[in-house]
């Protein structure tokens, strides 16, 4: 059995998505244009802290709370605005991003470097 490398697979997701720069992403959710969707682990926002105002989706629930058939449907996650996934070094958020994108999501993106680089260039940072 041969695996796919996982970067490959990432990759492969990116050249098919949306990745909006950092500061396109906060412009855009400063101006009410888009939503920030943090799907870390719970451990990494409490260890880490968070994008103030971000929805959080933990990866492993997201495709059942954006479908609006699924029984976990969240409404928060079913607007016009552009959803930006971001993670700890966007790589989940691209594989995420290419999954909505097949589900049919179109209004999606995600934010480049994720949540390492957001708090490495010094941007703010929420803490639980």
């Amino acid at each position: 059995m041969s695996i796919t490398p996982i970067k490959t697979l990432v990759a492969n997701a990116k050249a098919e998505i949306r990745t909006l720069s950092q500061e396109d992403a906060e412009a855009m959710v400063a101006a009410g244009d888009a939503l920030f969707v943090d799907i870390r682990d719970p451990r990494e926002l409490s260890r880490d802290g968070y994008i103030d105002g971000a929805f959080h989706a933990p990866r492993g629930m997201l495709e059942f709370w954006v479908a609006p058939d699924s029984p976990y449907h969240k409404p928060e996650l079913a607007t016009d605005k552009t959803l930006i996934l971001y993670c700890a070094s966007a790589w989940r958020s691209a594989l995420s991003v290419k999954a909505l994108q097949d589900m049919g999501v179109d209004n999606i993106a995600e934010m480049d470097g994720g949540f390492g680089a957001w708090k490495a260039r010094g941007a703010p940072i929420a803490t639980q």
